[in-house]
């Protein structure tokens, strides 16, 4: 008697699910517990920075020990007189909202374990000793920490699978298609915060090259393009070596600092986009010149080929 596909996918969902709950055990009754244990003693670390990188860790745990495991079990036990897993995906699907707090974090999370590992010997050392446990099958914290941020991933592919293998008449094809969809939506999710985080630290980044304060820093701007460029002076027929960042909202025209302590550009002038117009020029002495007019100011500006006009005008 052949196992039919789809009951082949549950059953790897299933046994994908033990092993997942095992190495959340791990980080949060393990690695999280006894790191805190140190912690309140004083000797290592902060309590606050074991806290910081774990993040919601013990939720997530608790969540698929006490609930999502135990009712995948019951389900893939009773499969032969109720095939069926979609209302079950249905109830998780809610729930791994959750990750988008420690998708968010997990970079700080890892970059924390760097840091404190050089200021706190102690504390290297009881992870280093935690790891050459068998529990550990010789992977690093960080390595174990990563799981939670690719199960999400996971149970799509999984889903998308099951999906696809279930016959037409299938019992369990509404109700998973539906789940389908809810995990979908939740792993654009965690994608989104993911993606927007790091539109905030390159927006950081680029504040801090420009030397701005942070009173400008508006986590609605966006950067859209930066790059020299020359500025043409046709009063003396020469070009001058400027910088440019396009915002969604202004365009920066800076001069690059000579001294570099701090910030690498001086921003001399700031355009609005609204309002802003951009016309090539044919000009035979400074090939590839485009014109910026806007209400602060019109600049004759070179770029270095053709093809870079094209994308500062587009």
């Amino acid at each position: 008697m052949q196992v039919p596909e789809e009951k082949k996918i549950a059953l790897e969902l299933l046994e994908t699910e033990r092993a997942y709950v095992s190495r959340l055990q791990l980080l949060d009754q393990i690695f999280y517990t006894e790191l805190m244990k140190e912690a309140k003693t004083g000797k290592t670390v902060p309590e606050e920075v074991v806290k910081m990188i774990f993040s919601n860790i013990s939720s997530i745990y608790q969540f698929h020990a006490k609930f999502f495991l135990p009712e995948l079990q019951k389900r893939m036990e009773d499969w032969s007189h109720n095939p069926r897993i979609g209302d079950v995906i249905q109830k998780l699907a809610p729930f791994l909202k959750m990750y988008g707090e420690y998708v968010k974090n997990f970079d700080k999370a890892v970059e924390l374990i760097t840091v404190w590992s050089e200021k706190s010997p102690p504390f290297q050392e009881l992870i280093a000793d935690i790891q050459k446990r068998k529990v550990c099958a010789n992977l690093t914290l960080q390595h174990h920490m990563l799981e939670p941020v690719q199960r999400i991933p996971r149970y799509e592919l999984l889903l998308k699978d099951y999906v696809r293998k279930l016959p037409p008449e299938s019992p369990d094809r509404e109700d998973a298609e539906k789940a389908l969809e809810m995990i979908f939506m939740v792993a654009k999710h965690s994608n989104a915060a993911i993606a927007e985080m790091e539109r905030l630290q390159n927006l950081w980044v680029v504040y801090q090259r420009l030397g701005l304060e942070d009173d400008i820093v508006d986590p609605s701007n966006e950067l859209i393009k930066e790059g020299p460029i020359q500025k043409v002076s046709t009063r003396n027929n020469s070009t001058s070596e400027k910088y440019l960042f396009l915002f969604n909202n202004m365009l920066l025209y800076c001069v690059p600092k000579v001294i570099q302590v701090g910030a690498e550009f001086q921003v001399h002038l700031r355009i609005d986009v609204d309002g802003m117009k951009v016309q090539e020029l044919n000009d035979t002495q400074f090939p590839h010149t485009f014109l910026v007019s806007g209400k602060q100011r019109t600049l004759e500006l070179q770029a270095r080929s053709g093809e870079e006009m094209n994308a500062w005008i587009k």
